[in-house]
Parts: C-alpha cells; structure tokens; sequence
C-alpha cells in the first residue's frame, strides 16, 4: 500500500485521478492540461499505474488512461475501519 501512499501524495498525480474520474483520456489529452512536458505527464501516469490506481489500453497509435477505483475503494474501506475502531476504543 506505501506505492499508492506515494502516488496520491503529489498534487499532480492527484488531479489526474479526478480528471479521469470524468472520463477516458489519452496521455497527449492529460499532458494538454499541464504546463509539464510530456514525459514528466508520462512518469506520473507511470506511476499511476504501478500503483494500480489506473488502467491503460493501447487504441491505434493511443494509450488511453482510465481510473481504477479498485484501490481507492480498498484505501477508503481501510479508514472507515480504522476510523471505527478508534470510536469503538473510546468507549
């Protein structure tokens, strides 16, 4: 879990997720909405990916990005719980 911990812990990274919370995109589409160069779009989504919090299927000469929900589902039922816990523990 510390890759995901790392990958979410950039701003950059960040509002990734939430413009391909919105849909589908390439990483020229990405890069697009950034003043960074290409690569530095391509080493975040890299890390992205290694981190499983995106997915990406080549289309023609495209890789096109989408979120993959799986962990952050997984994060945030982890927090609940220890969030639970905690409350349970106080009483």
């Amino acid at each position: 879990m510390n890759i995901v911990f790392k990958a979410l812990n950039d701003q950059t990274r960040r509002s990734i997720l939430d413009m391909l919370k919105e849909k589908d995109m390439s990483a020229g589409e990405i890069a697009d909405q950034f003043e960074f160069s290409r690569a530095t779009i391509s080493h975040h989504l890299e890390l992205l990916y290694h981190a499983d919090l995106v997915s990406s299927v080549k289309k023609g000469q495209f890789i096109i990005y989408s979120i993959n929900t799986t962990v952050l589902n997984e994060i945030s039922k982890w927090i609940v719980e220890l969030i639970d816990n905690k409350n349970e523990n106080k009483k």
